[in-house]
């Protein structure tokens, strides 16, 4: 069921679009009260059906807080879709359930952050913050050096990657990540390294998401991924190219 959206605190210049799925009346009003407190515009669903439409529809849209255990479509499935078709909207999945393992399938269907229930309003407005300033600079080009390496070639101004002559398409992480690679080759950068660079210094979550992220570039750009022969990993140390 959707919900109808209210005004936000600041109409006419909020900082952003929120889409917030949860099917818990009290904790969706308060997510949404936070968010509309900080000046952002908030629009609301209860199940992963109705935010599939909402997602589809909004004219505009820059982050959606997910809650895991939805109606007919949960969380997971609802990330999965979103992705498969193409929406690189940043997603904070939040949710009861918060071992390693759970965190992990999060990340994993393409969530950006994960943030376990109970959790502090104040903190979520900080993820949300965080997650909405690394998006913005995901598509700031880093300079107008053409990059080659074996048959990819980077165009860092036109956040274009082609293999072959043939273009592929990376989400914003998945960029950004290439771009360092192949700005620094043979260059080993741990995950820490590669957090700060690539997610900023103020993220919060979890390094793990650094093997998710090289897993699904990988996939993208290596002949037979599970014997990568362009991003190696360093056992100990990182990972580089070549």
């Amino acid at each position: 069921m959707l919900l109808t959206e209210q005004a936000p605190a600041t109409p006419k210049n909020t900082l952003g679009c929120v889409l917030v799925v949860e099917d818990e009346a009290i904790i969706q009003e308060a997510i949404a009260l936070s968010l509309r407190e900080e000046g952002y515009s908030v629009l609301l669903a209860e199940d992963g059906y109705s935010a599939l439409q909402v997602a589809k529809t909004a004219a505009r849209l820059d982050l959606v807080i997910l809650d895991v255990m939805l109606p007919s479509i949960n969380g997971l499935d609802f990330c999965r879709i979103l992705r498969h078709e193409g929406n690189n909207v940043p997603v904070l999945m939040i949710s009861a359930r918060g071992n390693e393992s759970d965190r992990i399938v999060g990340l994993e269907v393409g969530a950006d952050d994960y943030l376990s229930k109970p959790f502090g309003m104040r903190e979520l407005v900080a993820r949300c913050r965080a997650l909405l300033r690394r998006s913005r600079r995901d598509f700031v080009a880093t300079n107008a050096t053409v990059y080659k390496f074996g048959d990819i070639i980077m165009y860092p101004d036109e956040c274009r990657v082609t293999i072959n002559e043939t273009e592929i398409n990376l989400s914003p992480k998945e960029f950004r990540l290439l771009d360092l690679f192949m700005s620094h080759p043979r260059r080993v950068w741990s995950r820490e390294q590669l957090l700060e660079k690539v997610w900023g210094v103020d993220f919060v979550g979890d390094s793990k998401t650094v093997d998710v992220h090289i897993r699904w570039l990988r996939e993208k750009i290596e002949v037979d991924p599970s014997d990568p022969k362009h991003i190696v990993t360093v056992r100990g140390f990182g990972y580089r190219l070549g």
